[in-house]
Order: structure tokens, then sequence, then C-alpha cells
């Protein structure tokens, strides 16, 4: 027993004499043998008591790189601090109560009461901390009814099935990367299908990138997306881009030809700027065709503009216009029916899921046939599969005009939900989001027409402004609540679909945190704004990186209550 292992420098222990501390090298990373060499010294230096470890996880800020050989090794992984009780240890049969235990930081106080740290590198490079409390048995007991338990704080929640990711652009970009290290991988085993729609990416793969990462949410159900550049003029010479290349959302939405569904993230401590909103609006964008998947074209002198449909049965030539003078603009778009079908049920399932009221705008009085399809489908699809169910939830579809419904929607308590064209859906989304507070606080899933596959993303675009001050080594407070979100949001799906309860109470818990972290006065400067006006001060508010770390406290805390 008095043998010294390698590697290690310890004091024996005796514990007829009461508890002697077990010390480490400073600040001494060890492995797994060095962990077994210290399990072998605790079972020679206690013969007659059962010894309780205790796992301690903890974010290792304070852990120096590793490195071996002179070669650096990828860093730890971080788990929650979610340690707090050991509820009792056994000595011979008799059982006695032990008090709270204080969690022991990271590579600090290994000299604490009766306790030895140690901080530990497992193979896998997990870092966690093992704190061995011994307890003097009140009798002798033969040294074969020694135990020894290795217990572990948290196990992360295995995912079954993958999920798609698409990272981004910008500051999104930045923080986007916090989220998943401290909100998600440490509590998730998770196989992430990774796709790279950062703009110089798409520009080197000429956007194959973009279609590729929407082929793969259709097989896989469900993606999670960061906010991305759509280009124009100044952000092609910027990136010296081959292409302007046209919005990804746009080419995801039409790829998965779905209904981006965006509804407020609701704190109590936020004032809304339409303070008549008591209750949620859910808009629901139709997120294919028209605007988005237009031909446009700059008219060069005098012509004829003609519309020509060569069908299989029959053509149709329609003139549009005649230029005579220098010229103009012209633009060509569509829609289908089969798309505009499966908006209209998409629009009645969630408002029926919802127990809401549906509403829906267009503008048909101006685009009699266009708009004019949208309305009769709609009533259609209400008339035959929908209405004897509303009616009984005590709920109903109703059609508007779109300049009549904005004006409902204003002087409105809420409580619905609106679908919307998909220009109108773009325009209104961001209204809606401004009215209940914040773009940072609005949630946006694409709900695709087979029912299963959805694609979670943030609202707001890429924040170049506080992007441009990152790059310059500022300090930032950008509000990555709705991005947030948009993980929780696509996680939740993921969960349904493979029926993983846990998973599920996790999303809960973390959409539940950010709200609490914000509601208990921890946030970002947009929100502090809203709530101190000119008056906001750096006291009001946290950092980008410190409202992510304080959304992961108060995780933690949930998930250990």
């Amino acid at each position: 027993m008095g043998k010294k292992k390698k590697g290690l420098k310890y004091s024996p222990l005796n514990l007829a004499k009461g508890p002697h501390p077990m010390s480490f090298e400073e600040d001494r990373v060890v492995t797994m043998e060095d962990a077994s060499q210290l399990v072998d010294h605790v079972e020679a230096a206690v013969q007659d008591v059962e010894v309780v470890i205790e796992v301690v996880c903890d974010p290792p800020s304070h852990l120096p790189p590793l490195s071996k050989d002179g070669v650096s090794l990828p860093q730890p992984t971080p788990l929650p601090n979610l340690v707090g009780e050991v509820h009792s240890i056994t000595a011979g049969g008799d059982e006695a109560a032990v008090g709270e235990v204080d969690q022991v930081p990271f590579l600090r106080d290994k000299r604490r009461a009766g306790a030895a740290a140690l901080s530990i590198c497992l193979l896998s490079l997990l870092s966690i901390q093992l704190c061995i409390f011994p307890f003097s048995p009140p009798r002798p007991t033969p040294p074969d009814l020694l135990a020894l338990r290795l217990e572990m704080a948290f196990e992360k929640i295995k995912v079954a099935n993958p999920i798609v990711e698409m990272d981004g652009d910008e500051m999104t970009r930045v923080f986007w990367k916090s989220i998943k290290e401290k909100l998600i991988f440490p509590f998730l085993d998770l196989d992430i299908k990774y796709f790279d729609l950062g703009l110089p990416h798409r520009d080197a793969t000429d956007d194959k990138v973009t279609i590729e990462s929407a082929e793969a949410s259709l097989k896989y159900n469900v993606a999670i997306k960061c906010a991305t550049i759509t280009p124009d003029e100044a952000r092609v010479k910027e990136f010296n881009l081959k292409s302007m290349w046209k919005s990804p959302n746009g080419t995801i939405r039409n790829i998965l030809n779905g209904t981006v569904f965006r509804e407020p993230i609701i704190c109590k401590n936020i004032p809304r700027l339409v303070p008549g909103w008591t209750k949620p609006i859910c808009i629901g964008r139709h997120a294919f065709g028209d605007q988005y998947r237009a031909t446009d074209a700059v008219i060069k002198g005098p012509g004829k503009l003609k519309l020509v449909f060569e069908g299989k049965e029959e053509e149709v030539e329609l003139e549009v216009f005649n230029f005579t003078g220098a010229g103009g603009v012209a633009i060509s778009m569509y829609n289908t029916d089969e798309s505009i079908h499966s908006f209209a049920e998409a629009s009645m399932a969630t408002a029926y899921q919802k127990k809401w009221p549906l509403y829906l705008s267009t503008k048909n009085t101006i685009l009699k046939k266009y708009d004019g399809r949208f309305k009769d489908i709609f009533q259609d699809v209400y008339e035959t599969q929908w209405k004897s169910k509303f009616e009984a939830a005590g709920i109903w579809y109703e059609h508007r005009l779109i300049d009549d419904m904005v004006a409902y929607a204003l002087k409105s308590e809420g409580g619905y939900v609106w679908a919307c064209k998909n220009y109108d859906g773009d325009v209104q989304s961001d209204f809606l989001a401004q009215g209940f507070g914040s773009l940072g606080l609005m949630t946006s899933v694409l709900v695709c027409p087979d029912g299963k596959t959805i694609e979670a993303e943030a609202a707001h675009g890429t924040v170049t402004r506080h992007y441009r001050v990152h790059q310059k080594g500022g300090e930032t407070s950008t509000n990555s609540i709705a991005s947030i979100f948009a993980w929780s949001r696509g996680l939740a799906h993921r969960a349904k679909l493979d029926d993983n309860a846990r998973l599920l109470d996790f999303t809960e818990k973390l959409e539940s945190a950010c709200v609490g972290t914000v509601e208990s006065g921890k946030m970002t400067k947009d929100l502090a704004l809203l709530i101190h006006g000119s008056s906001v001060t750096r006291a009001h508010y946290l950092n980008t990186e410190e409202f992510i770390d304080a959304v992961a406290s108060e995780l933690r805390a949930r998930i250990s209550a």
C-alpha cells in the first residue's frame, strides 16, 4: 500500500484515523489508466466501508490545453454541473445520511475536507471530475463487503435518427456554434448530417450544396437551419462570387414545397409595440412559387410582351403589354393546384390543432384568376374535409382581402392562424414579429405536404452590423433566442417522429430555459432596449456569449430539478 504508483502522488488513506487528502500534480490531466490506479489505491486503502464516488461534471473552462508528445489534442466536450447531493453511504449494512455536498470546481480546491478531487480526461476526451467521499463506519465489517460505485449525474439522450444541419453566415454562424457546444452537444447523442450553406461554400459548389441539403431534409425529415445571406450586387463584389445566387431559403422551400408557420415567443417582461396583442398570432406563409420562383426581365425598347402556354391538348397565348417607349420591366410567375391544396391542408391542420380560427388573405378582387384559385381551393378543402371538425371545435375559416386583414390584425387581440400567400407572408411575418416585440422572438417552421418533414430556422437575418463589430474584436449583444428555438422545434419534431419522450422533455426544458432567462432579467441589448428605452445601460444586458451561458445555466438547473 505504501508503494507509489506511476504518475500519481498520494497519501495513503487510513479510515481508522480519519480521511486523508489524496493529491495529484497541479493542473494535471490524468487518463483512464490513472483512474484505474486510483480505484486500485482506494480498494487497497479502504477495507470496511462502501465508498460512494460522485461524478461532478463541469465545463472545463480552467482546463489547460491538452497535448501529447507536443501534438495538440481535441479539447474536451463540456458537460453540465448537475450533482448536488450524496444521499447516503452504506457501511456494513448500516446507512448514514450525508448532507449536501459542495460541487468541486475544475482544478481547484483539491484538498477539501474529507474529499479527494481528481480531474480526469477519459480516452474519449470527455472531461469529468471524481470526488471521493470516504465515511468512517460505525463498526468493522469484513473486507469482502467493500463496494465501489460510480454514478453519472447525467446520461446523454440518445437520438435514434439523424437530423440535417444547415450552417449559415456572419453573426448567426458565430453564435450558432456556441448554441451547439453549450446547449445541444452536452446533452444529446445526436447524428448530424452537416451542410455548410455559408455563402463562400455555396459559391464554391455552384449552389449545389443548397439543393443537396434540401434533398437530405426530405430523406431524414428534420432540418435545422442557420440564417444565410441572399446575395445582392454588393455581396457579389464583397465575396467575389461567380454568380448572384438565388435565396437559399427560396431554393429549399421550393424543393420542400411547404408552408412556413411563424409564431411569437412571448416573454412576460418584454413589452409589445402592439399592446392589444394579448394572444399569439400564428402566420402561415405559403413557401412555394409566386415572386420567389418568378422569371423577370428588363425590356429594352418597344415591342409586344406575350404569355404563352404550350399544353398537350391546347396552346394559350395572351398579350400582356405593348411597349411603345424606351422599354420597362416584366415578370412571369406561377403556382400549382397541388401546392395550393397542400397549403390549405397544412393551414387547416395547424388551426385545428391549436383550436384557433383560420383566415386566408388574398387580393382576388384584382388577381381574379390567380388569387381566385387560392380562394376556391381553400374553400373546397374546408367544405369537404374540415368544416365539421372546425364547427365541433368552435372555430371557423374565413377568406379576407389582404388590406382588410392587415387592418383587422392590428386591432385584434390575436389568437388565430393567418394563411398568407408567399410574398404577403414574407412581409406580414416581420410586421407581426416586430409588433410582438422583436424579430429575435419569432419561431419559424416549414411544414411539408408529407406531414413528416419540417425545416426549422430563425426568422431573422445574419445580423451583419453586429458581425462587423465582431470582426474588429468588439463586444456584441446579439439575440440568439430564435436560433435556439430553431434547434428546439426541429428536435421536438424528431422526438415526435421517433417517439422519444426524453428528447421531447429536453426540448421543452430548453425553450422554458430561454424564456425563463429573459424573464429573470438576463437578456441581450435589443430586448433591454424594449424595456428601458434610451435609458438602457451596459448593466441592463448581457453580451452574446454571456446570454447563451445564462441559458445553459438555466437549462442545467431545470434538468437537474
